[in-house]
Parts: C-alpha cells; sequence; structure tokens
C-alpha cells in the first residue's frame, strides 16, 4: 500500500510566506540593532552638554 500525502497552497499561502519570512528578517534585525546600541553605549559614554552647549568636566 503505498501512503501519498497531497499538498495543497492557495495563491495566499506563498505571498502570506513570503510576508512571515520578511518580517521574521527585519524583526531580528531591529533587535540586533537595539543590543548592539547597548553595547556601544555602555562602552562609548556620551559626553553631557550644559545649558551653553559646552562639555562638562
Amino acid at each position: 500500500m503505498i501512503n501519498s500525502i497531497f499538498l495543497y497552497l492557495d495563491p495566499g499561502s506563498g505571498s502570506y510566506l513570503i510576508q512571515m519570512i520578511i518580517a521574521a528578517v527585519l524583526g531580528a534585525l531591529f533587535y540586533f540593532k537595539h543590543i548592539w546600541w547597548k553595547v556601544k553605549a555602555f562602552f562609548f559614554k556620551s559626553k553631557k552638554k550644559d545649558a551653553n552647549g559646552e562639555t562638562e568636566s
């Protein structure tokens, strides 16, 4: 006896799959960019400026 599995993908399934892949990639990029900003901020502290635009010591 041969077991057959028939799959059907309607036209909307392909575009939905592409949309999910793009969303996952962009979400991952945003996540790692956010982590990179935190790491960069930890190592490179920015100098605060006072009201006159001069850096504080």
